[in-house]
């Protein structure tokens, strides 16, 4: 029964990491450069600033629901070292998600809606700043899922489930 429910909550934090990375690399590689190439500013502008604070809301889920996920699997088994390197791995990616969330995206939008334009003034180049730090916060965020998603399965691969 232990092992059933071990690999319900690390099928589910997985299902959850990719939804979160997927989501990470669709909008920062495809979506926001689309949009910005084919939408005229501001509303390239107003529309990704949208797209992205409803993005955080998702990634900040997905970080609670591994963060149970590893709860719920850290109480049917014992800890190894594997599992805390992964654990770790979540932690990076879960406080950048909620740095972007509660912090970059809403300061961006604030400038964005204050009437700032990147590279322009005071109120730009506060803009450029925030938005090259939620560049490097989104590819960090990127790298630590990468890095607990290769844990998880390596975790899982180790295990053997009890007679």
């Amino acid at each position: 029964m232990m092992h059933r429910i071990r690999v319900a909550a690390a099928a589910l934090s997985l299902l959850a990491a990719a939804v979160w990375l997927g989501g990470i690399l669709v909008l920062g590689a495809i979506v926001a450069p689309l949009v910005f190439r084919v939408v005229h500013a501001p509303e390239s502008a107003d529309a990704m600033t949208r797209v992205f604070l409803t993005f955080d809301k998702i990634a900040m889920s997905a970080a609670v629901l591994i963060a149970v996920c590893e709860i719920v699997g850290s109480r049917t088994a014992p800890v190894r070292r594997i599992d805390l390197a992964r654990f770790a791995a979540s932690a990076v990616a879960s406080a950048l998600a909620f740095t972007q969330g509660l912090w970059l995206s809403p300061q961006i939008a604030h400038l964005h809606t204050a009437g700032a334009v990147r590279g322009s003034g005071e109120l730009g180049r506060a803009l450029d700043a925030a938005h090259h730090l939620s560049e490097l916060c989104g590819k960090s965020e990127s790298a630590a899922l990468v890095g607990f998603v290769v844990l998880s399965v390596a975790a899982l691969a180790q295990r053997r489930p009890e007679p």
